[in-house]
Parts: C-alpha cells; structure tokens; sequence
C-alpha cells in the first residue's frame, strides 16, 4: 500500500479535500494510506510556535526549522524506511507535470511538506527534501494548495483508483495532446446539437473526430505542445 504523509499547521483543510475528493476511495479500497500531522504539535513553548522573525531584517514570518525537523522525523518513522521521497512545494521548484505524477504514483512512501509565510527555514531544505516542486509561476496562499494538488493528480494514476485505467490514460496531459471535447444528453441544449459523428455507433470514425479535435484544440490553445507533438512524431516516423 502507498503511505502519503501531510506535515501542515492546519490538518483540517487537507482532511477536507481528502474527504471531498476521489482521495477517500483511495483509502477506502486500501490503495493508499494518508497520515495527516499537525505541525502544531511539534511546535515550541506553550503556544506551540512554528513561526518566527527571519534572521537578517525583512518582513514577514520564517517556519522554524526545530518543529518541521521533528515533524519530519516523526513522519518517517510512521514511513517505516529510508526509501521516502520528502516534497516542498516551492516557487524555486522544477514545474510540476503529469510526468512528475507519473513518477510518484510508482513511489511507495512520500512526505509533503506544506510551508506557509514567507517559507520554510533552508536548514530544513537542506537535511530532508528530496524534491521541490512548483505549480507555476505565481504565489498562492500556502503550501497546502500545491500539495494537495500534487497527491491529487499523482494518486489518481494509481491501479484501483479510478473506476477505469482507460479514463486516465484519455484525460489531457497523459499523451501529448489536450483532451477532446465531450458531451452528454440531452443532444440538444440551446439549440446546440452534439457532433453526428458521436452518435452514429461507427468506432473508428467517432476517433478519428476525436484525435482530430486533440490536434486541432492543442494546436489552437497551447502551440507549445503542438510544436513538442509534431517533434516527436518526427523522431518516432
């Protein structure tokens, strides 16, 4: 079974989104196994603090490296090895992609750190992350968001998540292209009328419409991909 481990001062919005989200199927059907740890918990003095000024001079609040170091410690330990990726979502990070998912879905034991403020203390950086990871090039309010995103996208891929391993693998970002369009009932709304092609039970022409609509759609919307499409079909005729 895959552990995943959540180190954040606030337990309850990454309980929420497991809750909420095809995450608790994960864990219904023992594919993986969350433990959430209050970092709070391993805070220092009677207030249980986390936080503190940054050496030097600035604004803003540093996350202390005491807590996070025995939070980490803790986590690894519930981990059971030495085998575990440690994750920091940072703006410094390589960006997050489908195939950095891909990776961590065959990872069995995975430690995410969730920083807040205006980071987390380098010395913490230096002894425990293995990997730091950023969602774009843009600020967000904390670590939780980032993280979340990451199990998410990266739990999905794993065997027994998903009611159909063919639903991932035609989602946007598995292959080199952006998704096709889709429709459901009714086959009217507003005077739209779905595709012919889609209800006319030919296999073979309802995809070609669709891989049609994938080059088309990621040619229109993201030529970047388009122009690493067309590279790669080069390389592989």
């Amino acid at each position: 079974m895959k552990k995943i481990a959540i180190i954040t001062p606030v337990p309850e919005m990454v309980h929420a989104i497991i809750e909420q989200s095809m995450l608790r199927k994960a864990a219904a059907e023992k594919v993986v196994e969350y433990n959430v740890f209050d970092l709070r918990e391993f805070g220092k003095g009677n207030y249980r603090q986390i936080d503190d000024t940054p050496f030097g001079g600035g604004s803003g609040m540093v996350m202390m490296a005491e807590p996070l170091m025995a939070a980490v410690e803790f986590a690894m330990e519930w981990m059971g090895d030495n085998d575990v990726r440690i994750v920091c979502p940072s703006p410094q990070g390589k960006t997050w992609n489908h195939k950095s998912a891909e990776t961590f879905s065959d990872h069995e034991k995975t430690i995410f750190i969730c920083g807040h403020y205006k980071g987390i203390d380098q010395r913490v950086i230096e002894k425990y992350v293995t990997d730091e990871f950023s969602i774009g090039d843009f600020v967000v309010t904390s670590g939780e968001i980032p993280a979340m995103i990451m199990i998410d996208s990266t739990v999905r891929l794993i065997p027994g998540v998903l009611n159909s391993r063919e639903s991932a693998e035609t989602d946007t970002f598995y292959g080199d292209l952006l998704d096709n369009p889709h429709f459901t009932k009714p086959r009217k709304v507003d005077g739209m009328p779905v595709p012919e092609v889609l209800l006319n039970g030919h296999h073979k022409e309802i995809e070609d419409w669709r891989q049609s609509q994938r080059e088309f759609i990621t040619q229109e919307k993201r030529p970047d991909l388009w122009r690493k499409y067309l590279e790669k079909s080069k390389i592989s005729e």
